[in-house]
């Protein structure tokens, strides 16, 4: 990730910019771009949202979207992954889902790249679950693992 040090922008400040690619956080101030994905990692997210979305939108009881920015709690993430409950989810008068969510994810799934902070990716999800998030992801394709996180638990290895 890189991180802009320019003159202090606030969260206002930052939704008003531009978009950039890949999408840029906010954190604290500072703006963070996201590492550019790699096939691996658009491969691994495709195989995560599909089945997901093909049991959970019949029933509409979530649905998971990629790269979704969210902002809460003085943040703005862009998750790999943003699950989000159906009742939640804030629809056009087409029917299709707004474009800001300014709720946290109910389950948010970040995938590490090689540039990245694991620190920094498990500070995000963290963040979420202080603002209501119920499961975060963290998938570290390199070593094949998952560390799963819950509220008010500690997080679990899975291999």
């Amino acid at each position: 990730m890189s991180v802009a040090k320019s003159a202090f922008l606030s969260l206002e400040e930052f939704l008003e910019l531009p978009e950039t690619k890949p999408a840029s956080i906010y954190i604290d101030g500072e703006i963070i771009q996201k590492p550019m994905p790699k096939s691996r990692h658009y491969r691994l997210q495709t195989k995560l949202i599909n089945p997901i979305n093909q049991v959970t939108e019949k029933r509409q009881t979530a649905y998971a979207f990629p790269e979704l920015r969210c902002t809460f709690g003085g943040r703005s993430i862009v998750p790999d992954v943003a699950v989000i409950r159906w009742q939640q989810i804030e629809f056009d008068e087409n029917g299709e889902p707004v474009d800001d969510l300014l709720i946290a994810p109910n389950w948010i799934i970040e995938i590490l790249s090689p540039s990245q902070s694991s620190n920094g990716v498990t500070s995000n999800i963290l963040h979420c679950l202080k603002y209501g998030c119920q499961l975060g992801w963290l998938i570290d394709p390199n070593e094949r693992s998952v560390l799963v996180f819950k509220p008010h638990q500690q997080p679990e290895f899975c291999h």
